[in-house]
């Protein structure tokens, strides 16, 4: 089961995402899908302006290190076990 979180705003090495529907935790399984990206991946880290942070809100913008080119307006979603 999946549930949208956000969407990537920006990229640079990273995903930069706006947490428009959901919070965003350490340690979560999400899946970042687009029309040309698909990449299913554990958070492993997450910055809040350059800061570590253990987890973010829905409403915030946080970096994740991302293992595969990701894109502008593809969706973040948590994938969350049946």
């Amino acid at each position: 089961m999946e549930e949208k979180i956000g969407i990537v705003t920006n990229r640079a090495g990273v995903a930069i995402i706006r947490l428009t529907d959901g919070d965003l935790h350490v340690g979560d399984h999400v899946r970042i899908a687009g029309r040309m990206s698909e990449l299913t991946q554990t958070v492993e880290s997450l910055q809040v302006e350059h800061h570590a942070v253990e987890q973010a809100l829905r409403g915030s913008e946080v970096a994740l290190k991302v293992r595969e080119r990701v894109r502008r307006h593809d969706e973040v979603l948590l994938v969350r076990e049946s």
